[in-house]
């Protein structure tokens, strides 16, 4: 118990001071995808897969999520509706585990930037400003400069530490040239590297 209090139990956030702000002010760096494609690298546990990831805009203004290796094998393909569904519309079989699609699905959530602010505070620690949206197991945490300029990353969050780390970097027009998604606990990697067309 003494081990637990002094090392993982502690609250990274705990330091986080209350702050006046508008949440809302995140919603900028939310990346302006049209049909934007990355050169992609997965690394889970041993595996590693690499390929295309593409992002695409549909009319109904859901969003596509599609991961297919060079040759067009597709992994996966996903889409996120503007009503903030979730559906599954094709999982290769091997990766098609319920706990491979939800954590798949809360990193691009995390990535697609489009929180509900409706429970959302503003808190600061040093020359950061933390926007917490609540959800069922913590928080997210949209990490930005001060003055809300600078997109720092995201974190999906325990009650205590994180979880999942994303940095979104080097936008241009509206999109992240690099995505980077790091799971804290087991090796659980996302890299993404925008080709340019």
């Amino acid at each position: 118990m003494l081990l637990c209090i002094l090392t993982s139990c502690t609250n990274v956030y705990k330091g986080l001071q209350q702050t006046a702000g508008d949440p809302g002010c995140i919603t900028q760096f939310r990346p302006q995808f049209d049909n934007t494609l990355y050169s992609t690298q997965v690394d889970v546990m041993k595996h590693h897969l690499s390929g295309l990831l593409f992002f695409k805009q549909m009319p109904d203004s859901s969003q596509r999520v599609v991961f297919a290796n060079e040759m067009g094998f597709k992994f996966f393909d996903f889409e996120f509706t503007k009503d903030g569904q979730f559906i599954k519309h094709y999982m290769m079989d091997k990766m098609d585990k319920k706990a491979v699609v939800k954590t798949l699905r809360g990193d691009f959530e995390l990535v697609l930037l489009h929180p509900d602010l409706s429970k959302a505070t503003v808190k600061q620690a040093g020359a950061l400003r933390y926007v917490v949206v609540p959800t069922a197991k913590g928080n997210n945490y949209y990490i930005t400069d001060t003055a809300c300029t600078k997109l720092e990353r995201v974190e999906k969050s325990s009650s205590r530490k994180p979880v999942v780390k994303a940095w979104l970097t080097d936008y241009k027009n509206g999109v992240p040239d690099t995505i980077l998604i790091r799971h804290q606990g087991f090796k659980f990697n996302i890299s993404l590297q925008r080709v340019q067309k």
